[in-house]
């Protein structure tokens, strides 16, 4: 049914350098902890342990799809990661498309599907973000890693319809 994508994005949960710098600073922590500890059976290798699980969820997170962003004629469909819903945005109702930053904030945490203050959010990692406004005026910022491309295929797309 559905065609070959004009557009397509994935990003992913570890790639967020926010949360990544967390990450890295916790195990960082654990593994500095485990070298001052006093008697390294007890404690320290708990914290040698944890350090070491922290790094490898990490490395692991690297790879899990957060949101799968693509652009098929008539249509965005951004599909969420284990099990939420796609997102189907029609492009027959779209009056408006540009590119804009995501935020103001230096840290922001990833969202899918947040509806607040009549925005709907779609946001992995990054600072820019494309923001789609509907007739009812309702608005989509989606978060992207390529936003001239995205903003250029979603435009043509308009014309089109």
């Amino acid at each position: 049914m559905e065609t070959e994508p004009l557009f397509e994005e994935r990003q992913y949960i570890g790639a967020n350098k926010s949360t990544l710098s967390l990450r890295i600073f916790l195990a960082l922590f654990c593994f500095v902890a485990y070298n001052y500890t006093d008697v390294p059976e007890v404690n320290g290798d708990l914290l040698f342990l944890l350090g070491i699980a922290i790094l490898v969820i990490s490395f692991v997170l690297l790879f899990v799809t957060h949101i799968h962003t693509s652009i098929f004629r008539g249509y965005i469909l951004l599909a969420g990661s284990f099990g939420n819903r796609k997102v189907k945005v029609p492009l027959d109702n779209i009056v408006n498309a540009e590119k804009t930053n995501y935020s103001n904030y230096i840290i922001n945490n990833p969202v899918y599907n947040l509806h607040r203050s009549g925005v709907i959010k779609f946001y992995t990692g990054g600072k820019d973000a494309i923001r789609l406004t509907d007739r009812e005026g309702m608005q989509y910022l989606i978060g992207t890693h390529k936003p001239e491309e995205f903003l250029r295929v979603v435009r043509e797309q308009i014309k089109v319809l």
